[in-house]
């Protein structure tokens, strides 16, 4: 347990007592000012009253932009594999 730090986090006006790894701490802070951020855009932009729903959309624009990137980053891996095969089958044929 002492090589555990207890950090709070504050999202969305509510503070999160955590005891986390030191190491995880700089992405934990980064990570949740980049939730409240959203959270205040949301609200702005789209009327928003209720934190929960504004957390819900920020949860949903967050998930959509991880899963977007994996399609992404599965699709060139793709279009590199079958690069590569093309260039395999150049040399096959020599």
């Amino acid at each position: 347990m002492s090589d555990k730090l207890k950090i709070k986090i504050s999202i969305a006006n509510r503070v999160y007592p955590l005891i986390i790894d030191p190491k995880k701490e700089e992405s934990l802070r980064i990570a949740a000012q980049e939730i409240n951020s959203l959270v205040k855009k949301i609200e702005e932009n789209y009327s928003v009253q209720d934190k929960q729903d504004a957390l819900a959309m920020c949860a949903l624009q967050i998930s959509a932009k991880k899963k977007q990137s994996i399609i992404s980053d599965n699709e060139l891996m793709n279009e590199l594999e079958n690069k590569i095969d093309s260039i395999n089958n150049l040399f096959d044929k020599k």
